[in-house]
Formats: C-alpha cells, sequence, structure tokens
C-alpha cells in the first residue's frame, strides 16, 4: 500500500476547498460470508504454548509491552510465521513501504501453507490498490474487507459529498494468531513504526496479550468483519480482469521488496530481534486483570454513533480511580473546553496531571497543534504539568536499525493511573477518537507494569522532552534540560518562523473538533 499524498488530517483542513468528483458509490449489501473466531486451536503452537498457563490464571491475561521498534515487528513476524489456523490483523494503514510489503509476506505465506487470513483494513490510504486487494482476496485462503471504503476510488477529495459518512474512520490496530495471542497498539504497518526510516521515526508502543483478553479481540474483530461497514472488495473496487495473474504480479513485487529488505543494515538488527522474541516465555508476561476497551463499529455511522458503545465510558472510569496522579502520553493532544475543565477538577482535587505530547517540532501533523496549543496557559494555570517530546529524542530500535534518522516524533498513546493501571492502545486525547474515529485499546490493573512505565517516563523526561511552564509574566516557555545547565527558551523549540505562522493561521480556522 503506497503512502498517501494527502495525509487525512490535512484533508479535513482542506475538504471545503474541493469540489466532489464522480458517481462512484459502494455496495454495502453486496453478499459476504459470515465468519467467526476459531474456538477449537487449544492443539496449535500457540495454544499447546498457552494451555499451562492459563489453568493457574483464572481472571486474569498476560502482557508484554513491546518499545522497541524492531522488535515490535519481529514479534508480529513469529505470529505470522508459527501461526496454524487462522491469522486476523485489523488496521488503519499499511503503506507501501517495505515493512508493509514484509507484513503482507507474512500473511501471505501463512495463507499458502493453509491458515485462514482476514485482513480488515481502514480505507485511508487502499486508493490506488484495488487491484492488489483483489489479487489478495483471490487467494482461497486470504479474504479482505475494507471499512467504511470511500466511493470515489482517487482518494478522499472525490468524497465530499459523502462527508458526515467518509469522514469516520476505524482507527483500530490488531493482530490475532490462532485466537491465542494477540497484539494491540499504536502502531500502523509502515516503516516509520517500526524503525526503519532514514528521515522520520515515531516512538510507539504495543502490547502482546495472551490469556482470556485474546478471545474478547477476537470478538471485536468478528464485530468489526462482519459489520455492514466491513465491504467485500468488489463492493467498491475497480476489480482487475484477471485476479489470479495480479496476484502472480503482487507476489513479484512483494518478493522484490522483501529481498531488498533483506539486504540491508536493518536485517542484522531485524535477525537479532527475532532472536530476542523466539527466546522471550511466558514467564516474561506480566499477568493481571484487565479491561479490553473499544468502540462499537456502529460509530461508523453518524445515525448510529449517538446510541452505540464507546470506549470513552471505561476510560473515563479508569481515570476517575486516580487518587494522586495521571500521566497522559498522547501524540495527538487537543482537549476542547470540556477537556480543560476536566483535567482542571482532576487537579483541584488533588490528582497532578502530567501531559506527554509531541513538541510543534516533532509533531508530523501541524495542524494538529493548532488545536492543542491554546489549552496550555489554561491548564500550566491550573497546575497540569507538560512535557513536549523533542524532534531529535532517541527512539529504541532507531540506533540498530537506521542510525540517521533524522526526526522522532511520539504515537505512543497511553496513560497511568496513581501508578497502579495503565492504558495502551489506539485512543488519542483528541475530539477524533473521542466522537469520530473508532478505538481499541487494554487497561492493565498490574501496578508492576504500570510502575515500570511510569519509570520509564521519569527517567527519560530530562533528555527527551521540553518542560513547558510559565514564567513570572504568564508567558510560555520551554525548558531544555539534556545539557549540563538548564536553558530557557523563548518560541517553540526547533522550528522555523513560518511554522509557527502556519499553526496561528490554522487556530482561526473551525476545525478543532475535527482534529
Amino acid at each position: 500500500m503506497r503512502r498517501t499524498v494527502i495525509c487525512f488530517r490535512s484533508f479535513m483542513v482542506l475538504a471545503t476547498s474541493f469540489i466532489a468528483a464522480g458517481c462512484a458509490s459502494v455496495d454495502f449489501d453486496y453478499p459476504k460470508p459470515t465468519t467467526t473466531a476459531l474456538g477449537d486451536t487449544q492443539d496449535t503452537y500457540f495454544g499447546k504454548q498457552m494451555a499451562a498457563f492459563e489453568e493457574t490464571r483464572a481472571g486474569e491475561s498476560g502482557f508484554y509491552l513491546l518499545i522497541d521498534g524492531i522488535e515490535a515487528l519481529a514479534a508480529r513476524s513469529l505470529m505470522a510465521g508459527r501461526a496454524e489456523r487462522t491469522l486476523d490483523a485489523q488496521y488503519y494503514l499499511i503503506t507501501n513501504d517495505p515493512i508493509g510489503y514484509a507484513f503482507l509476506y507474512g500473511l501471505l505465506k501463512a495463507a499458502d501453507r493453509g491458515v485462514r487470513v482476514r485482513l480488515l483494513l481502514d480505507d485511508i490510504q487502499t486508493q490506488g490498490y484495488d487491484a492488489g486487494m483483489a489479487a489478495l482476496d483471490s487467494h482461497p485462503n486470504f479474504e479482505v474487507r475494507i471499512f467504511n471504503p470511500f466511493s470515489a476510488r482517487g482518494g478522499p477529495a472525490g468524497n465530499i459529498t459523502e462527508f458526515d459518512r467518509v469522514n469516520r474512520r476505524m482507527h483500530n490496530k490488531s493482530i490475532t494468531a490462532d485466537n491465542q495471542i494477540t497484539i494491540i497498539g499504536g502502531r500502523n504497518i509502515a516503516a516509520e513504526y517500526f524503525a526503519a526510516r532514514d528521515d522520520v521515526n515515531f516512538g510507539d508502543a504495543d502490547v502482546v496479550c495472551v490469556g482470556p483478553v485474546v478471545r474478547d479481540v477476537s470478538n471485536m474483530f468478528d464485530l468489526y468483519w462482519n459489520h455492514r461497514a466491513a465491504a467485500p472488495v468488489p463492493a467498491f473496487a475497480e476489480m482487475p480482469e484477471d485476479p489470479d495473474a495480479a496476484l502472480v504480479a503482487l507476489r513479484a513485487r512483494i518478493e522484490e521488496q522483501v529481498e531488498g529488505l533483506r539486504k540491508s543494515d536493518y536485517a542484522e538488527a531485524f535477525a537479532a530481534s527475532m532472536g530476542d522474541v523466539t527466546d522471550t516465555h511466558l514467564d516474561d508476561f506480566t499477568w493481571a486483570p484487565y479491561e479490553l476497551v473499544y468502540d462499537s463499529p456502529d460509530k461508523s455511522d453518524k445515525k448510529a454513533a449517538a446510541k452505540a458503545a464507546s470506549i470513552t465510558k471505561p476510560l473515563k472510569a479508569s481515570v476517575e480511580r486516580a487518587n494522586n496522579e495521571l500521566i497522559i502520553v498522547s501524540p495527538y493532544f487537543v482537549p476542547l473546553k470540556s477537556g480543560v475543565a476536566y483535567l482542571t477538577s482532576l487537579q483541584e482535587r488533588g490528582v497532578q496531571v502530567r501531559v506527554i505530547t509531541n513538541s510543534l517540532a516533532a509533531n508530523n501533523h501541524s495542524v494538529v497543534h493548532s488545536g492543542y496549543a491554546p489549552s496550555r496557559k489554561p491548564l500550566l494555570r491550573a497546575g497540569v504539568e507538560f512535557y513536549e517530546v523533542r524532534p531529535d529524542a532517541t527512539l529504541p530500535g532507531v540506533n540498530r536499525g537506521k542510525p540517521s534518522a533524522a526526526l522522532a516524533t511520539l504515537h505512543t498513546k497511553a496513560f497511568v493511573v496513581d501508578r497502579k493501571e495503565l492504558f495502551f492502545g489506539s485512543f488519542n486525547w483528541d475530539p477524533r477518537s473521542v466522537d469520530i474515529n473508532t478505538e481499541l485499546g487494554v487497561i492493565m490493573k498490574s501496578p508492576k507494569l504500570a510502575q515500570e512505565v511510569a519509570a520509564r517516563l521519569d527517567a527519560k523526561l530530562a533528555s527527551q522532552t521540553y518542560e513547558v511552564f510559565l514564567n513570572e509574566n504568564e508567558r510560555i516557555r520551554w525548558a531544555d534540560r539534556r545539557g549540563e545547565e538548564e536553558v530557557i527558551l523563548k518560541k517553540e523549540p526547533q522550528t522555523s518562523w513560518w511554522r509557527r505562522f502556519t499553526v496561528g493561521l490554522y487556530r482561526i480556522l473551525p476545525i478543532k473538533s475535527q482534529l
């Protein structure tokens, strides 16, 4: 899948300047079989690994954090390589870079050996790749469905007349093997999420999950997979005349990309990580009570969204359990007036709120910074702490795979409550995650993991972030503590006047509810 030229958040800003084009449509009633996760997988490799532990861990699941980007790719590769019955993958996007092709390579190899593969993608970056999707879908063991597809296949701009529908995207991310092991978190499938680019890489995190939570993820996947909005490829795509020939051509492209990856500097680091994840034992997992949280797929329908089950209810309940501290990690932090009031109320009842988000220089969406920036001053006055990630932050895995990466961007979505429980998933603290996109995550009620994550964040703040504060004249300043002496900065660090000017222009646009 190629990288789309117009990112979706930019589309939100520019949409009104386009004129609708084309008269294509999506047949949401196109026939499709109802399929569900398989329950009889205890005799698979992963099933045998899990059996002994589940007997002694009633009501709990096992969790292992994937912070290193290369390790995160290796874990997915291991799952695809050892799956015996099923692979279910649900992602917001897969790009047409070597990592995207390597991911598809694993899924396709699994299908070749008889594994049932179900791939559910949002449509945000599939335009122009209908033939490739149809090719995969032509494999007898590989089925592709696209969630809420655009009717005009040339890109988002041609769908303005359907804005209320196509504005709602599936942001969930998961991959599950044999209904026994799953990975959920913030990573999409693209090079920047796995420490594989020279110019930019994302600091992100996933959670490997085993135990009952896996069946919960499978149930969630089935809800989305069988939902009316999950369209089979022929329901919307420009189909190739010969899908079998298209699959042969796609295999050749995949093999070419994977072979290039094998010959790159990245391959050695990947091989080392494959060894590490292969040696990981269930004793390395932390077992704890949990709650899988996600939006109903009905949220994709504006008319049904108001009554749809929402991820925000259990997330708010978790936050409300805070008595002393709430640490928020969100790359796109855009609190509306109600959000500012809510965080202020937490401060007023004695909960110290700390927000870790992107600096303007590190943010890959300047328009999002325009929605975030106005919240800083009122929240700082209330006592909220702000730390903004530096664009030259050191990301786990990058020094092994691509040492010359020029830009770091925070992409992890997490929060920690009183260092007793924590959330990881796809949910940003912004209006889009709250009201528009569907999201997925897990709340782990584990003091051990919560303390480990909080301690890791504490240790990195001085070297990887700027602390934002108000000076005696209530002007926003940034403290740079990376060197031997603290340096106080008066402007958004490491940014040009033009970028700051552009953000200022975005602030006057009535788009905050879409960010």
